[in-house]
């Protein structure tokens, strides 16, 4: 495995930790903000919403520039969103938080697949983004259990810190790992979102 991709799996990791461990730290987080576990649930999906409402706007945003630096940008906006997460004094900014740290997830893993596929040797593109996308696996087996026992038994926001510690790590591999890549073709956002204006005949 090329040790650039390793930068990609903490990322991954990183994010798949933020998006899951929620679920096992609800309780704890409604006690704190004195809300009810269902209108914590709620954050859940304001992440999900970030998500969706991330991935096109950002890459297509972001599109024109190389991949390293898109790939910093990201994970810095997701360092500081999980570290605003742990110390929300309520649930509004909490919300607003988490759908902000939603908005890297989707443009992480779609540039990261590509850059993955760009430093593959040829033929083993589909692996190199599976080292990628390991680290998600690994967030469920050993970061989101450490982060709900953390959140259990110290506290939740230092969950979120250690969330944004992950970040920090990230960015540190992708500087001194990732190679520079060149940007590849030309994105304009408002030319792509014509493409919602153009109906196919039946």
């Amino acid at each position: 495995m090329k040790k650039s991709l390793i930068s990609l799996t903490v990322g991954g990791f990183g994010i798949g930790m933020t998006e899951f461990v929620m679920m096992g730290i609800l309780p704890d987080i409604a006690r704190d903000l004195q809300i009810t576990i269902p209108e914590a649930g709620h954050l859940i999906s304001a992440y999900a919403l970030g998500v969706v409402l991330g991935a096109p706007l950002l890459v297509g945003i972001a599109g024109n520039y190389p991949p390293k630096k898109i790939l910093l940008g990201l994970m810095a906006l997701f360092t500081f969103c999980n570290a605003l997460s742990s110390f929300a004094p309520n649930y509004q900014l909490m919300m607003l938080t988490r759908l902000l740290s939603g908005l890297p997830h989707g443009a992480f893993f779609g540039v990261g697949a590509v850059v993955a596929s760009r430093l593959a040797t040829p033929g083993k593109e589909a692996q190199a983004i599976s080292v990628m996308f390991a680290g998600l696996t690994i967030a469920n087996i050993i970061g989101v259990p450490l982060g709900t026992y953390i959140g259990h038994n110290m506290s939740w926001r230092i969950t979120f810190l250690i969330i944004s510690g992950v970040g920090l790590l990230t960015m540190f591999s992708i500087q001194q790992l990732l190679p520079n890549l060149p940007t590849v073709g030309d994105s304009n956002i408002i030319k792509d979102l014509k493409i919602f204006t153009r109906v196919e005949p039946c």
